[in-house]
This record gives C-alpha cells, sequence and structure tokens, in this order.
C-alpha cells in the first residue's frame, strides 16, 4: 500500500500531518486518477457517440473500455448492463422511478432494512407516496444484526422489491445478503444492493450474489466525483423504462412519439461524464493493482486493531462491537460511563470530540451519517465515525488513539 500515490496525505491540517479516517464519506484519489483527469481534458475531449472525428472517437472508446472495466470489476455477463449514473445516490433514485413507473401499483410493498443510508430510504418513500404503495423495513436484533427471522415475514405477494445495503456506513457490519437474495428469490422478488460501502473494499461478484441491481460510486473507491454505477440484470433493464429523455437515451424522435436506444443507452440521457468514467477505470485498475485480497485483508486488520485501542479507553462505547465489520467503526464516549442507552446526560457530544480530533490534524466524520432512523434507534444523537482506506496504517491509528485521549481529558 503506497502512501506515496496518494499526494494529499501529505497535506498537513492545524500544523499537524494528516491522518484521514473519513474514507466511508468519500475516499482520497491516486496521482494515476488526478493525471487521467487531466489527460482527457488535455488531449482528447470530446462529446461522444456523436461525432466521427478522431477526439470523438478517441473519448468514445476510453468510455466504452470503462464500461467493459466496470463490468469485468463486478462480474457482470455484459457490459450493457452497465449504466453509468453521477453516484449511489443518482442510482438508486432512477432505479425507484423506473422501476415504480414499471412494476408498482396501489398497495404494493417495498422492504428495505433499518441501517439504511437516506439514498436508499427517501427515493422509495417518494415512490410509495406517489403510487400509493407501503415501505416496510426489516428491524434489527439487540446485537444490531438485521432480523432475518423478521424479514420473512414480511416477505408477501404484495412484496414487489428489496433494497439493502450490503455494508451498514454507520455501524460498519455487513449484511447477510446472500440469504436476503436466496430468500426474496424463493419468491420471485428482485433484490437491489446498495454497494457503496462494499465495492471499494471488497470482491462484489454480482452473478455469484444473484443480485438484480447494484449501485456504487465512484468518489468512494479512489475515482473522481460525479460518476457512479447502476448494475442491472438485462432481463429486468429491458423492461424498465428509462428515468431522463433527452439526447442519447433515443432511437428515434418524431412529433408522433419517441423510440428508446438499446442497452444500457436508454438510461444514459445528455452528454454523460466520459472524463469521470476513464479515470475510474483508472481508479479500478490501481485497486486491482493492489490486489481486492490484500485490501480486505489490510483494512480488516486496521478495523480489529482500532477497535481494540478504542475499547481499552474508558467511557468509549463501540456499536455493534462483537460483529465483524468492513472497515468502518461508530462509537461515543460517555464521561460517567454507565450504559449507551436513551439516557444521555453523560455522552460527551461527538461533533465536540470531532472538532477536538480536527485541531490535532485527525479527520473523522460524526453526526448522524445521513441514517437518522438508525441513530434514533441507538438513541444517541450521533455518533464518531472512523473509517478506512487502504492507504491508512497503524501509525495513523495510533495517531487517532493519541488525539482522542487527548480530547476526552479536555472534555470530561
Amino acid at each position: 500500500m503506497n502512501r506515496a500515490d496518494f499526494p494529499i496525505l501529505k497535506e498537513t491540517v492545524h500544523g499537524r500531518p494528516l491522518v484521514y479516517l473519513d474514507n466511508a464519506a468519500t475516499s482520497q484519489k491516486p496521482q494515476v486518477v488526478m493525471d487521467a483527469i487531466t489527460e482527457a481534458y488535455s488531449h482528447w475531449n470530446s462529446n461522444i457517440h456523436r461525432g466521427v472525428h478522431h477526439l470523438s472517437q478517441v473519448a468514445t472508446r476510453h468510455h466504452e473500455e470503462a464500461r467493459k472495466a466496470v463490468a469485468a470489476f463486478i462480474g457482470a455477463a455484459s457490459a450493457d448492463e452497465i449504466i453509468f449514473t453521477k453516484g449511489t445516490t443518482d442510482s438508486l433514485n432512477a432505479l425507484a422511478f423506473s422501476f415504480g413507473e414499471a412494476f408498482i401499483r396501489e398497495g404494493d410493498e417495498i422492504i428495505v432494512s433499518a441501517l439504511e443510508h437516506h439514498s436508499n430510504i427517501v427515493p422509495w418513500q417518494m415512490l410509495c407516496e406517489r403510487k400509493k404503495a407501503v415501505l416496510r423495513h426489516i428491524p434489527l436484533r439487540e446485537d444490531l444484526t438485521l432480523d432475518i427471522e423478521a424479514f420473512k415475514g414480511l416477505l408477501g405477494e404484495k412484496t414487489k422489491l428489496v433494497s439493502v445495503a450490503h455494508v451498514s456506513n454507520v455501524l460498519g457490519t455487513v449484511n447477510p445478503v446472500e440469504e436476503i437474495v436466496r430468500l426474496a428469490h424463493e419468491r420471485h422478488i428482485p433484490v437491489c444492493i446498495d454497494g457503496a460501502q462494499s465495492v471499494p473494499h471488497r470482491s462484489i461478484d454480482v452473478q455469484a450474489l444473484d443480485c438484480d441491481f447494484l449501485a456504487f460510486s465512484g468518489h468512494k473507491m479512489y475515482g473522481p466525483t460525479g460518476i457512479g454505477v447502476l448494475y442491472g440484470k438485462k432481463e429486468w433493464l429491458d423492461q424498465l423504462p428509462p428515468h431522463e429523455g433527452g439526447g442519447e437515451m433515443i432511437n428515434h424522435v418524431r412529433w408522433s412519439g419517441t423510440t428508446y436506444n438499446e442497452l444500457p443507452y436508454k438510461f444514459e440521457a445528455g452528454t454523460p461524464n466520459f472524463v469521470g468514467s476513464y479515470a475510474l477505470h483508472k481508479a479500478i485498475d490501481y485497486m486491482q493493482s493492489v490486489g481486492l485480497e490484500s485490501i480486505e485483508a489490510h483494512e480488516r486488520e486496521l478495523t480489529d486493531y482500532c477497535e481494540s485501542q478504542l475499547a481499552a479507553i474508558q467511557g468509549v462505547h463501540i456499536y455493534a462491537a462483537a460483529q465483524p465489520k468492513a472497515g468502518v467503526i461508530s462509537f461515543n464516549v460517555f464521561a460517567d460511563y454507565q450504559s449507551p442507552g436513551t439516557n444521555n446526560r453523560s455522552l460527551i457530544h461527538p461533533l465536540d470530540i470531532g472538532m477536538l480530533l480536527d485541531q490535532q490534524g485527525v479527520a473523522v466524520r460524526t453526526g448522524h451519517h445521513c441514517a437518522e432512523p438508525l441513530i434514533d434507534e441507538l438513541g444517541v444523537p450521533g455518533t464518531v465515525r472512523v473509517s478506512f482506506g487502504l492507504y491508512n496504517d497503524k501509525n495513523d491509528i495510533d495517531a487517532f488513539i493519541a488525539a482522542l485521549q487527548k480530547a476526552i481529558t479536555m472534555l470530561n
């Protein structure tokens, strides 16, 4: 893991070396990704698919090669199953609209989980409001894992779709998506997986997983912002109407009506982010050069080490401490430690912890992490979250632990 590949890690914050532990929000970028963006704009910037001239042909080739690289990266059967979007949120919104138009009627039900990011709640709420459908959620057990027995009871004749996160962006817990897919498919119900927190950290094979849809973002996997992916099985994508209209997604436009383009282009209205797709391709190449198995093993070691160091600090409560995690730890600090329940009189506010860590050069995330229903269930106003990337090491964790101990001393 070559930290020198990431120029921002040489930065200082408030006169201290940067310790970046906010990778679940966004990852830093290797030089090769930034070079790709400069190369694209400097040498072959041109609109794609529409020009016969050289620059357009080069840009088109790079964009479609990126699509093939994404398909291979997640094990898709065909590049036609890869739709480029702005990110995970855009992917889920696109799916909610298109799937809703095609398949959701009044009284139908959609299932999410109690662990979801707002981007996998709000689009379905909006759909349910529009279609007079019902949104249900899989509850949590006391250990903060999904209650699969309750999930079985939620599945019924009215269930039209299940959409769940692979990895919780708050707790870091890995959900049993294989079992969820199997149980839903037994009833011929399609499943969407929010892979925003899993695709950057572990090898994903959508055919082995057998999910019907998968959404993820480039910026969380060392790529640029503004580019994401919606994977869908061809048999589903063929049945869905486009969610946006305009250029590129059409076959013919007449006053009498419009016919739509073939997959995947019918879901990509307007000029696509061909520079972003090219840079995402370079990010994928970078991750593969390191090795997905190596990344997963490295981040698991860091997570275990950090959790053990946190557990040794008086007053620190780690959420879902007993559960395996994928590079994310959420915790709170209680000044007079008794329990992390609804009585928060002894809670040191996570925002105060985060601000004091920042003053020492340590970047973490605090608050509800765009998962308010889960935070409400935890009975706290928010948590402190640390999250790891392939460039982090134990020195980062040691610096974080020292800064945290200093912050706790100041706030107690």
